[in-house]
C-alpha cells in the first residue's frame, strides 16, 4: 500500500504547492495570507520527512489536502471576503460571511483524524470511548490554542489584525470558532471511524510502513 500510493501522493504534493503559489500570487493582504497559510508551510515538510517511517492513511492525506485548500482560499481573500462565503450567507440569510466557520470546522475535523491515528497506531489509548474522549480533548486544546494565537496577533498588530481574526464584529467569535471545531471533530469520528480503522489495519505498523 505504501509504495502504490507514492506517485499519487507526489502528484497531490505538486498540485498543493502549485495552488499555494497561486493563492499567494496576489492576495488581498500579504501579511494576512502568510498568517493564514503558515500551517501549510509547516505541514508539507513534516509530511515529507516522516513519510518513510510514518506514512499516514490515505483518508488522512485527503483530509489534510482539503484543509490546506480551505486555508489557502481564506488566506488569498481573507476569510471575511471569500466569495463562497457570501453565497452561503445569501442562501441561508446570514448577516456575516461564514467562511471562517468552515475553516474552524476543518480545524476540528482533520486534527481529530490526526490525533486518532497517532493514538491508535502508537497504542497510547485503550478502549474506543476513551479514544473518542481524548481525541475531542486534543481538538479543543488545539482550537483554544489557536484562539490564543489570534489574541496575541490582535495585541501585537492592533487594527491590522482584523483581517486575520475575521470576527466581523461578532463578540462571541472565539466561542463559536471552538464550537465549530468541536462539531468538526464529532462529525469526523461519527462518519469516518470505520473507514479509518480499516485503512490503519491495511497500513500496518509505523515501523514497517505498510
Amino acid at each position: 500500500m505504501h509504495t502504490q500510493r507514492t506517485k499519487p501522493l507526489l502528484f497531490a504534493l505538486v498540485l498543493l504547492v502549485g495552488l499555494l503559489a497561486l493563492s499567494g500570487a496576489r492576495p488581498y493582504d500579504r501579511a494576512t495570507w502568510l498568517l493564514e497559510v503558515l500551517p501549510v508551510f509547516i505541514t508539507i515538510p513534516v509530511l515529507w520527512t516522516t513519510y518513510q517511517r510514518f506514512p499516514l492513511t490515505t483518508l488522512l492525506y485527503v483530509g489534510i489536502f482539503l484543509h490546506a485548500l480551505v486555508l489557502m482560499v481564506g488566506g488569498a481573500y481573507t476569510y471575511a471576503r471569500v466569495p463562497l462565503g457570501f453565497e452561503i450567507a445569501d442562501l441561508l440569510g446570514l448577516h456575516r460571511n461564514p467562511y471562517d466557520k468552515i475553516g474552524h470546522f476543518f480545524q476540528g475535523f482533520v486534527p481529530a483524524l490526526v490525533a486518532r491515528e497517532i493514538l491508535i497506531r502508537g497504542g497510547y489509548v485503550r478502549g474506543r470511548k476513551m479514544s473518542v474522549f481524548i481525541v475531542i480533548c486534543i481538538v479543543l486544546a488545539i482550537s483554544a490554542s489557536y484562539e490564543l494565537i489570534e489574541w496575541g496577533a490582535a495585541v501585537a498588530l492592533g487594527q491590522g489584525a482584523d483581517d486575520f481574526l475575521g470576527t466581523q464584529g461578532d463578540i462571541w467569535d472565539a466561542q463559536s470558532d471552538m464550537f465549530f471545531a468541536l462539531v468538526g471533530a464529532i462529525t469526523a469520528l461519527s462518519l469516518l471511524s470505520r473507514i479509518h480503522d480499516r485503512q490503519i489495519r491495511q497500513l500496518g505498523s509505523p515501523g514497517r510502513g505498510g
